[in-house]
């Protein structure tokens, strides 16, 4: 029997299949971006697809947190734009 392989939200806290989460990666150029395939290289931290999450992320900052470092608000809107996007696209999939 395969165990399964589980994340912690960064937001809520909770702990889903990991292949249920969205992972978000710093590069060492200090971008952030979503990490479709999982092995992108850099600091990651996973989100779950709920949408109260993806609200948090901007009015919490929690990507300070995450990163350890700060991030001006256009990045958490940008991101925010497109955890949306993605989650719209895999509902529809």
């Amino acid at each position: 029997m395969k165990n399964e392989i589980t994340r912690m939200c960064f937001v809520c806290r909770n702990t889903y299949n990991k292949t249920q989460m969205l992972r978000l990666v710093k590069a060492s150029t200090g971008e952030i971006f979503i990490d479709k395939t999982g092995k992108a290289n850099g600091r990651g931290a996973y989100i779950c697809n709920n949408p109260k999450c993806i609200e948090q992320i901007k009015k919490q900052k929690v990507l300070n947190k995450a990163f350890k470092c700060e991030f001006p608000v256009s990045v958490y809107t940008k991101l925010c734009e497109e955890l949306i996007d993605n989650n719209k696209q895999t509902k529809q999939d």
